[in-house]
């Protein structure tokens, strides 16, 4: 399962050296809850990857961190830095590619 990322545990999930996936999503999100799956199934079966959901709702100040204007947003992190942004709903491969990991 994935991790919920909120402001006072994020500095935490994201010191890692592998690299951090985080959902920007909503409960109320149409797109979101499409996506939820297929972010359950990388969480669940990919060691090389942290995954972390970051309500927008919750955590209004992580989101306006990362400027995300539209949800389901996802950032790839790599020591701390973002490298790579999408925003929709995208398929695991997708996914995985923009985290560099091959599916």
């Amino acid at each position: 399962m994935a991790i919920s990322v909120t402001k006072e545990n994020y500095a935490e999930i994201t010191a890692t050296e592998l690299p951090v996936l985080l959902d920007f999503w909503a409960p109320w999100c149409g797109p979101c809850r499409m996506l939820t799956p297929t972010i359950d199934a990388i969480s669940e079966t990919c060691d090389a990857l942290v995954v972390g959901k970051v309500n927008v709702d919750e955590q209004v100040e992580l989101a306006q961190q990362f400027g995300v204007m539209s949800i389901p947003t996802l950032v790839v992190l790599r020591g701390g830095e973002e490298v790579a942004r999408s925003v929709g709903v995208r398929s695991k491969a997708d996914i995985l590619a923009m985290a560099g990991i091959e599916a």
